[in-house]
């Protein structure tokens, strides 16, 4: 599991070429879609974006992201604006650069890093699942609903009586590339303690307001399992976790 953190991101020739400093997910399935990657000196700090795809090795105790593409690949890649939004056109040129499909293809994504040297592999044979279709184009047009971790940080999390807190910051699954957790200081209501929230308990996101609203009230969040940003989070403490919210069934921690 990936914290929100800077990481360096090395090509395939193990050359380092900078260092992500953000995520951008999709607000539907909460899913991360981009990662924005700061070129520093390679690029003279120009930024790139690479899909989850792109990664064919994730290194956590180096804090590295092994990248499946060469520099040259990178150097020659579109521009992005770091200040503008990312339209539907800027992610189409991106996949059409690298000959790799669109993850709004339908039947088919390209989630976790194994995906990237498997065979499924940039400009490989048949790497296309199929010929897009009208509705790929229109998404394709339109807005996907992509948001910033480094922007939602600090969004205010209210429960069904109350305001709890606020996102201090995001536990990102590597397998999947989903947004597993966000974690929520809640010191300004109960000091002392950070709290992880699962996507699946939030009801709705007002991003005008920067803020997430729960389907939880005050007291659960209260009595939630404590979170320890020096420890990994285990099976045993999801276990725990998943049980306490919604009884879902999870392997037994061995």
């Amino acid at each position: 599991m990936l914290r929100k953190s800077v990481v360096t991101l090395s090509a395939q020739v193990m050359a380092k070429i900078g260092a992500v400093t953000d995520f951008l997910f999709d607000e539907i399935s909460w899913r991360v879609r981009w990662l924005v990657v700061d070129t520093g000196t390679f690029l003279s700090g120009r930024k790139v974006l690479l899909p989850p795809s792109a990664f064919s090795h994730v290194n956590h105790i180096g804090h590295q992201l092994a990248v499946n593409l060469t520099r040259q690949q990178v150097k020659d890649s579109p521009d992005i604006q770091s200040d503008e939004p990312v339209s539907g056109q800027i992610e189409t040129d991106l996949y059409d650069y690298y000959g790799w499909s669109p993850y709004w293809y339908t039947g088919f994504y390209m989630g976790g890093y194994g995906c990237a040297g498997g065979p499924f592999a940039p400009n490989s044979p048949g790497f296309r699942s199929r010929e897009p279709s009208a509705e790929d184009a229109d998404r394709a047009r339109g807005d996907r609903h992509l948001r910033s971790v480094k922007e939602v940080t600090g969004y205010h999390i209210h429960a069904r009586d109350g305001e709890i807190g606020h996102v201090a910051d995001f536990l990102l699954e590597d397998g999947d590339w989903s947004v597993r957790y966000m974690v929520v200081d809640t010191r300004n209501w109960w000091p002392g303690k950070k709290v992880l929230i699962s996507p699946r308990s939030i009801q709705s996101t007002s991003w005008s307001d920067r803020t997430v609203n729960l389907d939880v009230d005050r007291e659960k969040v209260k009595q939630s399992p404590a979170y320890d940003g020096s420890e990994a989070i285990d099976r045993a403490y999801e276990y725990q976790y998943h049980g306490y919210y919604d009884g879902q069934r999870v392997p037994e921690p061995v």
